[in-house]
């Protein structure tokens, strides 16, 4: 029974600690390809998708968060004019808001 238990505290503590991870950052990028890429226009702001990165073109600084869909924040960060990505590891459905835009991502 014993060992039973340090068994199962040993499995929470590696999921805890994987749930814990450090969250995705963005990173500048070139511009990617544009074709075959499912997009999103709001003024001054381009939202992509393509191979499980989230791209973001900008004119102007901007504050970017995704969420879960069940509202858990992934990611905010500020980023500079220009392109960006940002890495995805579960597929799903999430919630991206840019400013004042906020759009629905399917990965």
């Amino acid at each position: 029974m014993r060992r039973l238990f340090i068994i199962l505290t040993l499995l929470c503590s590696i999921v805890t600690a994987t749930i814990e991870a450090a969250p995705p950052r963005w990173e500048t990028v070139e511009v990617p390809d544009r074709s075959d890429i499912e997009h999103i226009d709001s003024d001054a702001l381009d939202i992509t998708v393509k191979n499980g990165y989230v791209y973001i073109t900008t004119t102007r600084s901007v504050t970017v968060k995704v969420f879960t869909i069940l509202g858990q924040l992934i990611s905010q960060e500020t980023v500079s004019p220009g392109t960006h990505r940002l890495k995805i590891t579960s597929r799903g459905i999430y919630i991206l808001k840019a400013g004042s835009a906020t759009r629905r991502i399917t990965l």
